[in-house]
């Protein structure tokens, strides 16, 4: 009987450490490092962005984190990567806005961004300025909206690819100025703005932390930036509203996803510490030099902004045709 007893004690305690023991792991997550994954390559803003983040989760969590850069096909190939990894919290992916735009761009970009992935938040918005060539006769958005419909489809805007936040800021000026414009892919965001600056293009839109040094350098003029106030380095670059075009809303994104079916307690401890950590002043300043504004909201909330650009983004290739070249 005494022996009877033991083994029930022993399987009964067994049961209970069995039950507790995924409770137990997240209470204590992270208890390894944590691997950031980035779709693009070591060096430009998307990476420089996440290695402030990864510095600052690394101090609020006590564990390394590990920025991890699956540069090609457009960011597909990181967004596929974390999707299929185990949904412990151990891999994570900071995207950008691409990560909505791809799904209708590309037959079968490796995942779907709503279903593959457990929202965490919005990391920080870089807001998209619209430039031309320092010598063009142009020095207003609405100057440059009058010459284009002047000249339909012969002012060219030059981007960094087919999908890319340049192309889909040049689509919404399209669509909400009602002009033609032609589209001049490069292989990056470097080319297409040597592009402008030699004059072999127009115009070009692109986030703050890439025009705006070509401004200071007198090489290229902003005319508008997608953004609710003016900068405070830059006063005289008037938005969007005060340039007369206040239906136009581009940028470029930064957010952090975990793969679907990671334990809530997990995604609200991630939440909690980016949150704090995009709010630091530290990181308003590292964020305020590459042009970007701090983001940090609820999963929920970040889950519903997902939905709402991938939704814009599908209407907007649809209606303007865009194909990937």
């Amino acid at each position: 009987m005494t022996r009877r007893v033991a083994i029930v004690r022993w399987c009964a305690a067994l049961a209970l450490m069995l039950c507790a023991g995924p409770g137990l792991a997240q209470d204590q997550y992270p208890s390894r490092p944590v691997h950031l994954i980035v779709g693009f390559p070591a060096g430009g803003p998307t990476d420089v962005a996440a290695r402030f983040i990864a510095d600052k989760l690394h101090e609020r969590l006590g564990q390394p984190v590990i920025v991890e850069n699956r540069a090609g096909a457009a960011s597909n190939i990181a967004a596929a990567t974390v999707a299929k990894a185990p949904p412990d919290g151990y891999m994570l992916l900071l995207a950008t806005s691409s990560n909505v735009v791809n799904p209708s761009l590309y037959r079968n970009p490796g995942y779907d961004p709503v279903k593959d992935f457990a929202p965490i938040t919005l990391l920080a918005v870089a807001p998209m300025i619209v430039g031309v060539n320092q010598a063009a006769p142009i020095t207003s958005v609405q100057e440059l909206i009058k010459l284009a419909k002047a000249r339909p489809g012969t002012l060219k805007y030059a981007t960094a690819g087919s999908g890319s936040p340049m192309h889909m800021g040049g689509e919404i000026f399209r669509d909400v100025a009602g002009v033609d414009l032609l589209h001049v892919p490069y292989s990056g965001g470097g080319p297409a703005l040597i592009s402008l600056i030699a004059g072999e293009t127009d115009i070009a839109f692109d986030t703050a932390a890439s025009i705006l040094p070509q401004v200071r350098a007198g090489r290229i003029r902003a005319l508008a930036i997608a953004r609710a106030s003016r900068l405070a380095e830059y006063p005289n670059i008037p938005t969007f509203a005060e340039a007369g075009l206040p239906a136009y809303e581009a940028n470029a994104w930064y957010s952090m996803h975990a793969p679907a079916g990671t334990p809530p307690a997990i995604i609200r401890k991630i939440n909690a510490e980016l949150v704090k950590a995009m709010a630091a002043p530290d990181m308003i300043e590292k964020l305020r030099q590459l042009g970007s504004d701090p983001g940090g909201d609820t999963p929920e909330h970040f889950g519903a902004f997902v939905r709402a650009e991938l939704d814009k983004y599908a209407k907007l290739i649809k209606k303007s045709g865009i194909k990937v070249e």
